[in-house]
């Protein structure tokens, strides 16, 4: 793998008040390859240079091998007050609308897209698609083998 590939650095912007306890990315919180914000009022994230995914872009691809992720971490009720959060021109990319996740939701709220998936789910995928390494990331997630079993 080249070099510049595996210096790459994502970005995690959470959510406030998305609860740290079941946040599917927080056992990843130690990994040098993954930088962890908390949205502010204050914050303003220039995307400029980052793949931004979202359910309604073109597909990502291995083309987008070079450019980092930038996930946002919320329920899909919030999502939009996180994304007033970026800035800049991101490259919109989504991911495959046969993958499913393994996540148990029961919002009561509002639904869910039928092709959105847990954030840990969405960077795993996403790795795997630009054929980035994707090792460890799913090693603390409970659902882990439910989510593997559709790539088998």
């Amino acid at each position: 793998m080249p070099a510049a590939m595996t210096m790459l650095r994502d970005v995690i912007i959470r959510h406030p008040k998305e609860r740290k306890s079941k946040c599917s990315l927080e056992p990843l919180r130690h990994r040098a390859d993954l930088l962890f914000l908390v949205a502010a009022p204050t914050l303003a994230f220039d995307a400029t240079g980052f793949i931004l995914l979202d359910v309604d872009a073109p597909s990502l691809g291995p083309e987008d091998a070079t450019l980092p992720l930038l996930i946002l971490d919320s329920t899909w009720r919030l999502l939009p007050q996180l994304q007033r959060c970026v800035h800049g021109h991101p490259l919109r990319r989504s991911l495959p609308v046969c993958l499913r996740t393994a996540y148990p939701r029961h919002s009561k709220i509002s639904p869910d897209p039928a092709s959105g998936l847990a954030s840990v789910e969405a960077l795993y995928a996403a790795r795997a698609i630009q054929g980035r390494d994707q090792e460890g990331l799913l090693d603390q997630y409970r659902w882990k083998e439910d989510f593997l079993a559709q790539y088998a």
